[in-house]
């Protein structure tokens, strides 16, 4: 069966496309900036530990509930249990899960539309094409639902093709292409004058601030969503991991690619924050704080960029060409979440189901843009706010508390043998039933607030 429906062809593989899916937009623009509006090296110290405590076990429940099923998650949360009551549950989480997935690309698209937008805008600039590079960068309607139709054509391309040849091939490629382009953007930042007063920033702690009931909820919130927890997109990529695999080191490998790639993106966003500072542009509010995240990213860089001649132009268009791989990495996790669903459950054919699945989910990213003020921050309040902990708390239940104890140590020991007598089933089995349940309802009754 697992043959059939497709399966990663190395860890490697797999390692790009998890972490691909893991990394996207907010690692690269929303961890630094909160970094930076909650007390710097203070938040990232309490990060890196939540993000241990809390994303490693998470990740790992989805895991190993999605190579035990070899199925999707209304399949795989089903298989859980004997119980009707229960079954149907764990099949109704697992369709909200697919609803929200779909909800998140339907903003993501929107919002990656916009940075290849940016990005061609450099670009346009670069050749003295002033007009259309000021068209490209231009809030309008005809504008977003060309890039948010564009971003979804390339979705809906690479989903297409399948695991091996879509979803591996093209994560492979992707992810060692951002990495590379991060590094050569921190590389070149970190020589402008400023940049140095936005690395204190960043790795002077304030310890004050490390023990603050409001930046632990941050970092809390930040550690879950980093990893993509919550919609099954994780659950759907172990999936198709092969049963030879040893599932926690992969996991561990994902998680420290996904920490890291976040942490090095504070190294850039940052340091490049304080030289527009540096350059007379404006980085904080009348009160003070810093100024809000898109403001940050579409106004004050591209204000920065266009200060720094033509090397200005060639960063702009490095800068937001990471951008739209980070994107893409992610939203092509996204779309396979309802994707699988359908092909599994229903016997659709790929390219069918991608194709109806993906024009559906533009048509609601085109709502969206038409209804802009009203509904664009509600669905990522509804999504990310509340749905992606409520659904992180039923995975976490399911696998810590439902399903049974010696059937998840039996999917364990398929990749490693021996892995009864070591610390991580000591620990993990018990983390998962009472720390991360409790943590996650934290976050969620936190954003109530």
């Amino acid at each position: 069966m697992a043959q059939a429906r497709g399966e990663f062809s190395s860890r490697f593989g797999f390692i790009m496309a998890a972490a691909g899916s893991a990394v996207g937009l907010g690692n690269i623009w929303g961890f630094p900036t909160q970094a930076a509006s909650n007390g710097g090296a203070a938040f990232l110290i309490v990060y890196l530990i939540l993000a241990f405590v809390l994303a490693y076990p998470a990740l790992m429940a989805e895991l190993v509930l999605g190579r035990h099923a070899h199925a999707n998650a209304v399949t795989a949360l089903k298989g859980t249990s004997t119980r009707p009551l229960l079954r149907n549950i764990g099949a109704t989480a697992g369709i909200v899960g697919f609803i929200v997935a779909s909800l998140i690309l339907s903003f993501y698209a929107i919002v990656a539309g916009w940075m290849i937008a940016h990005c061609l805008s450099s670009l346009a600039a670069l050749v003295g094409a002033d007009d259309l590079a000021g068209w490209l960068v231009g809030f309008s309607l005809p504008r977003n639902v060309l890039f948010m139709t564009l971003f979804m054509g390339l979705t809906i391309a690479i989903i297409s093709a399948g695991v091996r040849d879509g979803i591996e091939r093209w994560s492979s490629r992707l992810m060692p292409l951002l990495l590379i382009t991060l590094f050569s953007l921190v590389a070149y930042v970190l020589t402008l004058d400023g940049a140095t007063e936005g690395l204190k920033v960043y790795l002077m702690p304030d310890f004050e601030s490390a023990f603050s009931p409001q930046l632990i909820i941050k970092a809390l919130g930040s550690a879950f969503f980093s990893l993509s927890l919550g919609v099954g997109t994780m659950l759907i990529y172990g999936s198709y991991i092969s049963d030879k695999e040893n599932l926690p080191v992969a996991g561990g490998l994902v998680t420290a690619v996904d920490i890291g790639i976040a942490v090095l993106a504070g190294f850039l966003v940052l340091p490049a924050m304080y030289v527009a500072l540096n350059n007379g542009v404006e980085i904080f509010a009348a009160d003070g704080s810093l100024l809000s995240e898109d403001t940050l990213i579409f106004t004050v860089l591209p204000e920065l960029f266009s200060n720094m001649g033509m090397a200005g132009g060639v960063v702009s268009l490095t800068f937001f060409f990471l951008m739209s791989i980070a994107a893409l990495t992610s939203s092509i996790s996204m779309l396979e979440v309802p994707v699988a669903y359908t092909i599994e459950n229903h016997g659709v054919e790929r390219h069918k189901a991608v194709l109806v699945i993906g024009i559906l989910i533009a048509l609601v990213s085109l709502v969206i843009l038409l209804n802009f003020a009203s509904l664009f921050g509600l669905v990522i309040a509804f999504t990310t706010r509340y749905s992606q902990p409520l659904l992180g708390f039923v995975f976490c239940i399911y696998v810590g508390w439902i399903w049974h104890r010696d059937s998840v140590l039996g999917e364990l020991k398929k990749g490693a043998p021996d892995i009864a007598h070591g610390l991580f089933w000591k620990i993990w089995p018990w983390h998962l039933r009472l720390v991360c349940p409790a943590i996650i309802l934290l976050i969620f009754v936190q954003s109530l607030r």
